[in-house]
């Protein structure tokens, strides 16, 4: 029977090679530059910070910057070895080697990302260490194959530490691999532009918005809910910019997803009363 789960959930090539970068993407400090010398001295990159705070918008932007293609891996915990590497399959009546992204990314020298590496099984991260020291070497033990990473491969993890559960925490001696980039969300004046660029909403609105998740944010402890990402504020800014009420949109698209029955707290909804403006 023929395994399809890499082909079908683990992986999204994205030919961002010869692309220009984001003219619009914002640089939160000087995360651009460190990338780059990481690259240049063919180091692998950890990224950690919040969810939705931009850290798969910053490799989509550092591939076009670099001009090379990404490829991305979203780890879960059913992610095996051979989802990363490849693996034998039945086609036509012959038996066929079939790739996996991580394979794939070596011998094409992209950026290979694996968004979330905390979520994935130690015994699946092994294969990753040969890339991650001197050899910079894939080996494919079912087919015998030595691959050499080119120069320009480089691997790129992210998680949220914060809210990594107990049980799932990565190696000290898996994390001493890389080199680590701590992102976190935007000031609120570029994060506010962000929404402006990428929604076309009024100035003001974004400011507001974005005023609600700082105040969220603060609050994220005494609430117990996830800070809210930048994503969702994108969403809120897109339906405001259609026409919808600052408070309506942010009920559906930043307080309800905060909730896990969809129930928006009173101190939440105060907060976004007192921040927002009404409908007219």
């Amino acid at each position: 029977m023929q395994n399809t789960m890499h082909d079908q959930s683990v992986h999204n090539e994205q030919a961002s090679q010869g692309h220009e970068p984001n003219p619009g993407y914002q640089l939160n400090q000087n995360e651009e530059r460190q990338f780059e010398l990481a690259y240049q001295r063919r180091i692998p990159v950890m990224l950690t910070g919040p969810t939705g705070c931009g850290k798969t918008r910053f490799i989509e932007h550092m591939g076009a910057r670099l001009g090379r293609p990404v490829v991305t891996i979203s780890c879960h915990d059913d992610l095996t070895s051979s989802d990363l590497v490849g693996r034998f399959m039945v086609r036509g009546g012959d038996v066929e080697w079939n790739d996996g992204p991580l394979t794939r990314a070596v011998k094409q020298g992209a950026l290979c990302y694996l968004d979330e590496v905390v979520e994935a099984r130690h015994d699946s991260l092994a294969v990753l260490h040969s890339l991650t020291d001197h050899r910079r070497t894939l080996y494919l033990d079912r087919t015998g194959e030595v691959i050499v990473a080119p120069d320009s491969f480089m691997l790129v993890c992210s998680y949220n530490p914060a809210y990594r559960s107990s049980i799932k925490e990565l190696k000290p001696s898996f994390r001493q691999r890389f080199i680590t980039l701590a992102m976190d969300y935007l000031a609120p004046e570029q994060e506010a532009k962000v929404l402006m660029q990428e929604t076309g909403v009024d100035a003001e609105s974004a400011r507001r918005l974005v005023q609600l998740a700082v105040g969220l944010r603060g609050a994220d402890a005494a609430l117990h809910i996830e800070p809210p990402s930048t994503r969702v504020l994108v969403a809120a800014a897109a339906l405001v910019a259609e026409g919808a009420g600052e408070v309506e949109a942010a009920e559906i698209c930043i307080l309800a997803p905060l909730s896990q029955d969809g129930v928006v707290p009173s101190g939440m909804r105060e907060l976004a009363a007192a921040t927002l403006m009404p409908a007219q």
